[in-house]
This record gives C-alpha cells, sequence and structure tokens, in this order.
C-alpha cells in the first residue's frame, strides 16, 4: 500500500502539510497569535503612559489615553476577525485600524506593515526606558503571555516552512 493509497486511511504528508499551512493563515491564528499579542502591548503601553504622565506630564497621559483606546479598537478587531473566521465568513474589516486607513487607499497590507512597526517600536521603547519594570505583577504576566505566544507561534510556523521547503 502507497502512502497516497485511498484504501490506507491516511492521506499524504504533503495534503497533512497544506492542511496545516492553511491553519497558519487563517484569521483565527494570525488574530490569536499576532494581532491579540500586538493589542496587548499597544494597551500595556498606553496604560503605561497614563500612569507616567499622571506624575510628570499632561501630554505623556493624553498619549496614553490615545494609545489605549488605539489598542482597545485594534482588540476589538481582532476578536471579531477570529469570529467571522470561526463562522466561515471574511470580515468586512481589517485586523487593525491603521490597516483598516489602509485599506481606504486600496494597500492594507503596506499599512499593516506599518502598525507592525509602530508595535515592535513600542515594545523597544518599553524596553530601553525600563518602564517595563513598572508593570503590575498582573501587566507583566500579560505581556509575558503576549511575548510568549508570539515568539513561539512565529518560531513554529518558520520551523514548519523550513521543513516544509526540505520534502
Amino acid at each position: 500500500m502507497s502512502q497516497n493509497d485511498p484504501d490506507a486511511g491516511t492521506c499524504s504528508y504533503h495534503q497533512k502539510s497544506d492542511i496545516i499551512q492553511k491553519f497558519f493563515s487563517r484569521p483565527l491564528f494570525l488574530s490569536l497569535t499576532i494581532g491579540v499579542p500586538f493589542c496587548m502591548f499597544k494597551l500595556l503601553f498606553g496604560i503605561t503612559l497614563i500612569r507616567i504622565g499622571s506624575d510628570m506630564s499632561v501630554p505623556l497621559s493624553v498619549c496614553g489615553w490615545g494609545v489605549t483606546l488605539w489598542a482597545l479598537a485594534d482588540l476589538i478587531m481582532n476578536l471579531g476577525r477570529e469570529l467571522f473566521d470561526i463562522l466561515n465568513h471574511p470580515a468586512p474589516f481589517e485586523y487593525c485600524t491603521i490597516a483598516q486607513i489602509g485599506r481606504f487607499f486600496h494597500m492594507p497590507m503596506v499599512f499593516l506593515a506599518i502598525d507592525t512597526l509602530l508595535t515592535f517600536t513600542i515594545i523597544c521603547i518599553m524596553l530601553w526606558s525600563g518602564w517595563i519594570a513598572t508593570l503590575t505583577t498582573f501587566e507583566s504576566y500579560l505581556w509575558y503571555a503576549a511575548t510568549t505566544l508570539n515568539l513561539i507561534s512565529l518560531s513554529l510556523v518558520v520551523l514548519y516552512n523550513e521543513i516544509r521547503s526540505y520534502t
């Protein structure tokens, strides 16, 4: 019996890998492992700005509220994308507000890349400023969970794609 024999009761490696590849590109997976963690980074940055701004500077606090609202809007959009994916319907909106603006210009992926750059900048600001140390225990766990989910899933996708390229 060959591996592709329909009587064997199994599917070929390539059929299985296509299923896995399809899962990695589903909005549910992308939102859960990239979108929601990015929202957590933005939200925690916004909260940190509010906290620090209340002690130092009103404009910093106002900026913090803006970032917090941005993070919450993006979180709602990501959860909406997950829901539409679970219901097997295409979402009528993008993963985040910046990509939604990009949709207006017919280039949401360019704007999504800008959002990614801004989020990585937020992560760097939190780390290099030392503000990460100001997070509460609960906030720290949210940061750790977002980081773990994002990096482990990215590593799994890269590993899977590398293994797939050798078959």
